[in-house]
């Protein structure tokens, strides 16, 4: 099991009742909720960053689609076929 540090934050009493009821129905502790929480966010977060930057290294690159690609991914996502 990876090692774990303790954080403060400051959350609305709103989101904390939820975060409470939550707790209790999942039969998980608010910790181990937030915990996730943070996880998911930091893991979501941290793809479109790396995403982000990807495509910014592609552009610098010149790697851009010309217009006939374009025109072509148009038409196969198009509703009525171009």
């Amino acid at each position: 099991m990876p090692s774990s540090a303790s954080i403060t934050a400051r959350i609305d009493e709103e989101t904390r009742d939820r975060l409470e009821r939550l707790a209790e129905a999942t039969q998980r502790s608010k910790s181990w909720l937030v915990a996730e929480a943070v996880r998911a966010y930091v893991d979501e977060q941290a793809w479109q960053v790396e995403a982000i930057r990807q495509g910014l290294a592609e552009a610098e690159a010149g790697n851009f689609a010309d217009p006939a690609e374009v025109e072509a991914l148009f038409r196969k996502y198009s509703r009525h076929g171009g």
